[in-house]
């Protein structure tokens, strides 16, 4: 949370110089899915095989621009679904999703005419996961706020913007369920960092200076 705020600071000294700046809304889809999935026991242990699936994400960004470099903190509501089936013992699949906000802080610059590209660190902080209509609770993440990265594409038309990004993790985030089944100790862990692909569509409320 210290880095957030020394991050926010030092976007405020740069704001204050730069040559144009504005909010704006952004929303879109993303593309991937959560780490590995897997059940423990005493006896024997398991990992399930995974698809992607799409999710999407909406929320607000600010955008400076100073001495050709963009600078865009943003804040979003992400959705994330990912498909698991246990091929090894049964055809049964599990449709795991996951809510967080994600505060991506980017730094760019434009390439040629509209046509820019961004990269930086990803803050993720989860508010719920679990399997959909299946009845496996899951503890507390071992970290509820970790940091990813990001970095892709985009195209600025006017006010609005269309960004194409690739979101990865540094570290795994393991979140597991336990139980005890006779003497039997079960359960699932889950790594709730996504690799993923993110599609954006955004309209900014430009101000100049």
């Amino acid at each position: 949370m210290k880095k957030i705020i020394v991050a926010v600071l030092l976007l405020s000294g740069i704001t204050a110089l730069s040559q144009s700046t504005g909010f704006g809304i952004k929303g879109g889809l993303n593309y991937g899915s959560v780490g590995d999935l897997e059940f423990t026991s005493e006896f024997a242990n398991s990992t399930f095989s995974k698809e992607n699936k799409t999710g999407f994400h909406a929320g607000v960004f600010y955008k400076a621009k100073f001495a050709g470099l963009i600078i865009q903190p943003e804040l979003l509501y992400t959705k994330l679904n990912t498909e698991y089936t246990n091929d090894g013992v049964s055809s049964d699949v599990y449709d795991y999703e996951l809510s967080k906000i994600d505060i991506p802080l980017l730094v760019g610059f434009d390439i040629i005419g509209p046509l820019n590209i961004k990269a930086g660190p990803s803050f993720q902080y989860i508010l719920e996961n679990g399997f959909e209509e299946v009845n496996i609770d899951f503890e507390d993440p071992e970290n509820s706020f970790t940091v990813g990265y990001q970095l892709g594409v985009g195209v600025t038309l006017g006010q609005l913007g269309i960004d194409v990004r690739y979101e990865g993790a540094f570290t795994d985030n393991t979140i597991i369920t336990e139980s005890q089944v006779e003497d039997n100790s079960v359960g699932f862990q889950v790594d709730a960092r996504p690799s993923q692909w993110i599609l954006s569509l955004s309209y900014a409320f430009d101000k100049k200076n």
